[in-house]
């Protein structure tokens, strides 16, 4: 699936929204480079943003509903194919 059927990705929706800081995407997505790296769990941005006490459970889910109905548009589009 390419990024124009997947639509836009949490983080980037979430500083459009203005829930995050470009600083703060930035911050989040190093952390999650740094735990991959260290073999950690993986982190989802939305995991770690609310960690840090920068996003509300229910600003998450506004994003991941956006994703959602995105994905979804873009699967109607398509014929249903994945």
């Amino acid at each position: 699936m390419t990024q124009e059927q997947y639509g836009a990705r949490f983080g980037k929706l979430a500083v459009m929204k203005g829930f995050l800081s470009v600083e703060q995407l930035q911050q989040a997505l190093r952390e999650q480079v740094d735990d991959n790296l260290a073999e950690r769990p993986h982190r989802v941005i939305g995991a770690i943003c609310f960690a840090h006490g920068w996003m509300t459970p229910a600003q998450i889910e506004e994003i991941l509903d956006i994703m959602s109905k995105a994905r979804q548009d873009a699967s109607e589009k398509s014929g249903g194919e994945s």
